[in-house]
């Protein structure tokens, strides 16, 4: 009768001893997301004034977004590469000779941002009086459509027709090699090579993790000592 009490009284304390079987106090353990903070990709916020944000690849595809836009001289624009496995470039572009380099003018190179992922590259403004146009140099994305521009004009050399132009090349691509960056440009100006994207969030995650980890280790070790205490005072109680 005692044995039967005393192991129904013990009860409580193993399922505070050993959350796993359904009794614990908290909320059970979920996965983690550290993992899937870090391999997040950059996303771009939204643009404010003097600072342009563009999503490189958004969605999974071959696009700038926003693939066109207006800048005055000083604005700085701002594009985010993912990290999803392919890269991709900002390469400076010849509305004549489209998914190619521009050519050197007065001996100033094109900006090129070199094939990249997980990664933000910047550009300063320099000259809005001219149309800027881009477009990545990963092989096939150029001819499948992947450009852009700056300050492109809304009659002639438009986007649209800049789009046309690298639609029209298509397979026909040429394979460019990738040196990597290339600051400077012509009408904007790339003043550092791209700079790595970290995640906050990672590390914030992963700091909590290890606080809730310890503190359900602290109760484990409570309980289990609780528990030991009340078998050694049931055993006296038996043997007295």
């Amino acid at each position: 009768m005692f044995s039967t009490v005393f192991s129904l009284a013990l009860l409580p304390l193993l399922a505070v001893a050993n959350p796993q079987y359904g009794y614990g106090y908290g909320p059970a353990p979920g996965p983690s997301s550290s993992g899937s903070s870090a391999a997040a990709a950059p996303s771009a916020p939204p643009s404010t004034s003097g600072q342009i944000n563009i999503q490189v690849g958004a969605g999974g595809n071959f696009v700038f977004s926003p693939a066109n836009v207006t800048a005055s001289n000083g604005t700085l624009v701002t594009f985010f590469f993912p990290n999803g496995g392919v890269p991709h470039s900002v390469t400076q572009g010849d509305f004549s000779n489209p998914c190619q380099p521009i050519a050197a003018q007065n001996g100033q190179n094109g900006f090129d941002s070199g094939l990249q992922q997980n990664t933000q590259f910047t550009l300063n403004i320099t000259n809005d009086q001219i149309p800027i146009y881009f477009f990545c140099k990963e092989p096939t994305h150029c001819g499948l459509g992947m450009v852009g521009s700056i300050n492109a004009p809304s009659t002639g050399n438009t986007f649209d027709a800049w789009m046309a132009a690298a639609l029209k090349v298509g397979s026909n691509e040429q394979t460019l090699q990738d040196n990597g960056p290339v600051t400077g440009g012509i009408g904007a100006v790339a003043t550092a090579p791209p700079s790595a994207s970290g995640s906050a969030s990672s590390g914030s995650s992963g700091s909590g993790s290890s606080g809730s980890s310890g503190s359900n280790g602290a109760m484990g070790l409570a309980a289990s000592g609780a528990v030991t205490a009340f078998v050694a005072l049931g055993a006296a109680m038996l043997f007295a």
